[in-house]
């Protein structure tokens, strides 16, 4: 009678898989460091910057359409874009890097856990998906939401998009008027934007 149970257990599933199309196991998709990017724009009340800085590592698991995942930016590779003199362009970099801005020394990693991806009612612009998930700089952690375009071809997943991060929720306080209300013509303003193109692979 037990073997009987177990049989027709197995059947029930097997049934469940063919009429559903249930993959009983989760698919991963680990992000191809090289030819993903990541940009961030600022902006100051007397001009802008923009720049690169890059993933270490990064991965979607895709658990019957339920996604999760965690990527990893390495903080000591921020570089600037736009500063045509080399002396100047370095000073911004190492600006950032120091313990005024992101502290790369105390805090070299920063990650975002990936918590869900909707299908958008009505997509717009090329954006296809609703992105929730948590982002940690310095230690501190927030909810961030943002849409993306996504798209699967064979083995591989694409994603672009941009999400606008507020670095005051972060401990990143030099020049925000959150922290120093008279620093007048000399704010940098505290919501930066970060445009991401990922690129994953099936393993």
């Amino acid at each position: 009678m037990k073997q009987l149970s177990v049989f027709l257990a197995v059947i029930c599933c097997s049934l469940l898989v063919s009429f559903t199309g249930i993959k009983p196991h989760t698919d991963v998709y680990k992000v191809n460091t090289d030819s993903s990017t990541l940009e961030w724009y600022a902006e100051k009340v007397t001009g802008k910057h923009n720049g690169t800085i890059k993933f270490s590592s990064g991965e979607f698991s895709n658990n019957h359409g339920n996604y999760t995942g965690t990527f990893v930016v390495d903080m000591n590779t921020i570089a600037n874009s736009d500063i045509q003199s080399p002396e100047h362009k370095k000073k911004l970099e190492n600006h950032l890097k120091s313990a005024d801005f992101f502290d790369a020394a105390a805090y070299p990693k920063s990650t975002f856990v990936l918590n869900s991806i909707t299908p958008l009612a009505e997509p717009k612009d090329g954006l296809t998906h609703a992105v929730k998930g948590m982002l940690t700089i310095k230690d501190k952690t927030n909810e961030v939401i943002f849409n993306s375009a996504m798209r699967m071809e064979g083995n591989m997943i694409f994603a672009t998009g941009s999400a606008v991060i507020d670095r005051s929720k972060f401990d990143v306080k030099y020049g925000s008027k959150t922290f120093f209300e008279d620093i007048g013509d000399k704010a940098i303003y505290d919501e930066f934007t970060l445009k991401f193109s990922i690129a994953a692979s099936k393993h």
